[in-house]
């Protein structure tokens, strides 16, 4: 996503002594956190944004020019009802030189978000967020091949290898790369990871922004409904990553919304197709202002993804301590509950 605003930290609302209480009991009497990624039935949660901040600023500085979810914020949503925290991350700081190893100071910051996720029986989604690019190399470009993409994945299976403790997002909205050779380059990945012996789950974008709304649309002879149908998984445990915005561009850039009526029939050849093909859709980011014709298209948006054959589930962008006065954000602070929380509430197991 490319919709950023300037950053300021904004306090949380703290976590009451009660709740508190209730989640050590919960952890105690269930033996711990049993979750995670695997035998879910849908994994519903939120993007926490922070660790892709400020991309003119690569590496940048950790807590100055980016930050990770903290053990709070990872507990906050959980408490909610959620069960997967999409943690976006940028490749230049994971990875500093294409091929290279993996950078120690970042790869313990991500560990350290994956390892109190675990410890809350949350799934992680680690989500490489560089829109098909590394350091405005092209992924499959001369300066950039696609090998240099697979090697990232492979140490990052490498670091995450245990299935219940981390997902992987392949590659946020891959719009640098044309689409027909952006998924030829993702079902070699996936081919890559599990010949590397990965078992985690995969979610895959489509092409471009990866919206919902494009998904029959042709791009070089070449649209996502039809590449999508001949995709290949050896142990069939992946996802096609989608995302819908609801303004009129669906860019998630503005805070108005279209009729919700064109958001249901969006959703609704999208998942008929799912069903058709037998495939898993994962709305990986969707968010709205606070408005009553905003929160309507919300509303609507997660009414189209209760079929639990075609939808594995969606993570909401977004939350974050430093999204400021950003207009779709869930992160708690001391105003009132955000009218996108509320709505998101009643998807959520009671």
């Amino acid at each position: 996503m490319t919709r950023q605003t300037t950053h300021r930290f904004i306090p949380r609302r703290p976590i009451s002594v009660l709740a508190s209480i209730i989640g050590a009991l919960w952890l105690l009497l269930s033996g711990g956190a049993q979750a995670g990624c695997i035998d879910q039935k849908q994994l519903l949660g939120v993007n926490i944004a922070g660790a892709e901040f400020n991309a003119k600023r690569l590496p940048g500085v950790l807590n100055k020019d980016y930050v990770y979810p903290s053990p709070k914020d990872l507990a906050h949503f959980r408490d909610l009802g959620m069960n997967v925290v999409r943690v976006p991350i940028r490749w230049e700081r994971i990875q500093q030189q294409p091929n290279a190893p993996l950078d120690p100071t970042e790869l313990e910051q991500l560990r350290r978000v994956v390892n109190s996720a675990r410890d809350l029986g949350l799934c992680t989604l680690i989500d490489l967020h560089n829109y098909g690019s590394h350091s405005g190399r092209v992924v499959g470009s001369a300066d950039l091949p696609a090998t240099a993409f697979i090697d990232v994945w492979l140490r990052l299976h490498q670091a995450f290898s245990d299935p219940n403790d981390a997902a992987f997002g392949l590659m946020n909205e891959p719009k640098a790369v044309p689409v027909p050779q952006w998924l030829t380059i993702a079902q070699d990945t996936v081919l890559a990871l599990r010949n590397a012996g990965a078992k985690n789950l995969l979610m895959v974008g489509s092409g471009r922004w990866s919206g919902a709304h494009e998904w029959e649309r042709s791009f070089d002879g070449v649209s996502a409904a039809s590449e999508f149908r001949n995709f290949k998984d050896p142990l069939n445990n992946f996802a096609i990553e989608l995302h819908q915005y609801a303004d009129a561009d669906y860019s998630g850039t503005t805070g108005t919304c279209i009729d919700a009526a064109r958001l249901r029939t969006v959703m609704d050849k999208v998942t008929a197709w799912a069903k058709l093909e037998k495939k898993r859709l994962f709305l990986g980011e969707f968010g709205v202002a606070d408005s009553p014709e905003c929160l309507a298209a919300l509303q609507v948006l997660l009414e189209s993804m209760q079929d639990a054959d075609a939808w594995l589930g969606w993570s909401y962008w977004a939350a974050g301590a430093w999204w400021g006065k950003y207009p779709f954000s869930i992160h708690p602070t001391t105003a009132r509950e955000a009218g996108q929380l509320t709505v998101l509430r009643t998807f959520l197991p009671k």
